[in-house]
C-alpha cells in the first residue's frame, strides 16, 4: 500500500516536468541510433564544432528514451518519466527496508530520497543511472547481511551502467569504499567498524574487480570509462556556468532539507549513542561534499542517507506486523492509488501546451515557412530542441556543453550571451546569418542597436534577428 502512494507520488511530482531542454538532444540521438544502427562518434548536429569528436556514453539511455517515443510518442515519453520515478522511489523504499528492517520507517526513507531527487527528475539518461546506484547499493548490502553471491550480480549490473550514465564511477566509489572499510575493525565511542569474514572480503573484491573489467564492454573503451574524469577536471565552463553544476543555494528549499538530515543524522547518533558505521559515514561524508559542490548531486545525496538514516531511526517506531494488517483495506486504497495516479497522467494537449511554453515550438514555424536558410545562432536552452525539431538548421550551441568547451564554441557564446565581448566578434567569426533568442536573454535587447542586424519574428517566449543581406533575400 504505502509502494502505491510512491507511484501516485512520482506521477503528480512529474506531470508537469515535460520542460527540460536536454531531453530532446537525447530523443534525437536515441533515434540515429535506432535508425542508423549506428552510435555516432563525432558531433552531427552543429556547425560549429567542425564535426569534433565525442564521448556517445549515454548511448543506451537515448535508444530507450527512443523507445519510448515509438511507443507512445511524446505520452511514450512522459509515461518513461513517470514509470522510472515510481520505479526509483520504489527501489529506494526497499533498499531503505532492507537496510533498516522496518517498512514503517523505510517509507520516510523514500520520501526523503523523492525531496532531493526533485532536483534532477526529467526525461534524461540520469533517471536510469540513479536507479543503478540504488540497485548497487542494494546488492552491496545483501551481499554483506546474506549471501556473498549477491556481489556477482556487480559486474553485469556495471556493464550495462557504463553505457546508460556517467553515475557509473559512483557506484565504483561506493564498492569500492564498502571493500577498503571491511579491512578495519573497531569501535570509537559510537563510530564502529565492523568485522568482516575473509571470504566474503574476497568475493566482494573479486566482484569489484570484475565490474571494473566489465566497464569495457562499451562502444568506445577507455575514453568512455574516463569521461566522468575528464568531464570534473576539463570541463571548467561548463562546472561553472551551467545552474545544475553550482554549488548549493541557501535559497533553495532542498538545502533545508539537506541541512536537516544531516543534522538529524548526528544527533540520533550522539543522543541515542547510536552506531554509525565507517563505511556509511564515508559515503556520507563524500555524498555531503557532492551536493554541496554541485546542486544536481542532492539527488546522490537522498540516495546515500536516505538508508543511514531508516537505520537509525528504526528503534524509534514500532515495525509492521503482517498479523495485524487487514487484506481488503490495503486492496481499496492501492486501487484508489493506481486510479489517482492513472488521472493524474497529462494528456497529449497538456504535453503541448508544457512544450509550447518552454520550447520555440512557434519560431520554428516561422524559420520553415518563411524559408530562412544560412548560419543559425541559437539561445543555448533553444539547442536540444532545435536538434530534434529542426534538424534541416544545425546547431550553434546545445546542452552537450562537453564538445563545446572543448571547441571553444562554449567560452565564445559565454561572453558573448553575457555582454563580455563585443558582440560583432562572434557574429563575423561563426558567419552567423540569423540569430534565435530567449526573448528576455541580454542579447535580446542588445541585437536591435547592432548595426546591420533587425528583428523579424518575436513571440512570448523567443526573438529572431537577421542580418541585412539575409533580411532583402527574404523580400
Amino acid at each position: 500500500m504505502l509502494a502505491s502512494l510512491l507511484v501516485v507520488l512520482a506521477v503528480l511530482t512529474v506531470r508537469s516536468r515535460f520542460d527540460d531542454p536536454d531531453m530532446w538532444w537525447h530523443l534525437k540521438l536515441g533515434q540515429v541510433i535506432w535508425t542508423t544502427h549506428s552510435i555516432p562518434v563525432t558531433d552531427i548536429f552543429s556547425y560549429t564544432t567542425n564535426h569534433h569528436s565525442s564521448i556517445p556514453h549515454e548511448w543506451l539511455s537515448q535508444l530507450i528514451i527512443y523507445g519510448a517515443y515509438r511507443l507512445g510518442g511524446y505520452s511514450g515519453l512522459m509515461l518513461y518519466l513517470c514509470v522510472f520515478t515510481a520505479i526509483l522511489l520504489i527501489v529506494g523504499y526497499g533498499l531503505c527496508a532492507a537496510y533498516s528492517g522496518n517498512a514503517k520507517v523505510s517509507f520516510l526513507g523514500a520520501l526523503i530520497i523523492w525531496l532531493f531527487a526533485t532536483v534532477g527528475f526529467s526525461i534524461r539518461p540520469q533517471m536510469i543511472g540513479y536507479l543503478l546506484l540504488i540497485v548497487a547499493l542494494l546488492l552491496l548490502h545483501l551481499g554483506r547481511i546474506q549471501n556473498p553471491r549477491w556481489f556477482f550480480c556487480l559486474p553485469p549490473l556495471f556493464a550495462i551502467w557504463v553505457n546508460c550514465h556517467g553515475s557509473f564511477f559512483l557506484g565504483l566509489t561506493v564498492a569500492g569504499t564498502v571493500l577498503i572499510s571491511s579491512f578495519f575493525t573497531f569501535r570509537i565511542g559510537s563510530l564502529v567498524s565492523r568485522p568482516w569474514n575473509p571470504h566474503r572480503r574476497r568475493m566482494l573484491a573479486m566482484a569489484t574487480i570484475l565490474s571494473v573489467a566489465a566497464l569495457f564492454l562499451n562502444p568506445i573503451g577507455v575514453k568512455q570509462v574516463l569521461y566522468p574524469i575528464t568531464l570534473m577536471l576539463n570541463q571548467p565552463i561548463n562546472l561553472s556556468q551551467v545552474s545544475e553544476w553550482q554549488p548549493l543555494q541557501l535559497t533553495d528549499v532542498r538545502t533545508v532539507g539537506f541541512l536537516g538530515t544531516i543534522g538529524c543524522v548526528f544527533s540520533l547518533v550522539i543522543s541515542l549513542r547510536s552506531e554509525i558505521f565507517w563505511d556509511e559515514l564515508l559515503l556520507l561524508v563524500i555524498a555531503i561534499w557532492l551536493a554541496a559542490s554541485h546542486q544536481r548531486m542532492l539527488f546522490v545525496f537522498g540516495i546515500i542517507s536516505a538508508p543511514i538514516l531508516s537505520r537509525l531511526l528504526s528503534a524509534l517506531w514500532n515495525n509492521y506486523s503482517a498479523e495485524r494488517d487487514h487484506f481488503w483495506p490495503n486492496v481499496a486504497l492501492i486501487t484508489m492509488s493506481l486510479l489517482v495516479a492513472f488521472w493524474s497522467f497529462p494528456d497529449r494537449p497538456n504535453l503541448t501546451r508544457q512544450m509550447d511554453a518552454q520550447s520555440p515550438v512557434q519560431a520554428v514555424e516561422f524559420i520553415r515557412t518563411s524559408h530562412l536558410s544560412g548560419r543559425m545562432l541559437n539561445d543555448y536552452a533553444f539547442g536540444g530542441y532545435l536538434i530534434w525539431a529542426a534538424p534541416e538548421h544545425p546547431v550553434f550551441v546545445d546542452g552537450r556543453s562537453d564538445v563545446f568547451e572543448w571547441t571553444g564554441v562554449l567560452g565564445d557564446y559565454g561572453s558573448w550571451a553575457t555582454l563580455q565581448s563585443d558582440p560583432h566578434t562572434l557574429l563575423d567569426k561563426y558567419k552567423v546569418d540569423f540569430c534565435l533568442l530567449a526573448r528576455p536573454s541580454q542579447m535580446a535587447r542588445v541585437m536591435p542597436l547592432l548595426r546591420g542586424w533587425k528583428s523579424i519574428y518575436v513571440d512570448k517566449i523567443s526573438v529572431i534577428f537577421v542580418r541585412a543581406k539575409v533580411e532583402a533575400n527574404l523580400k
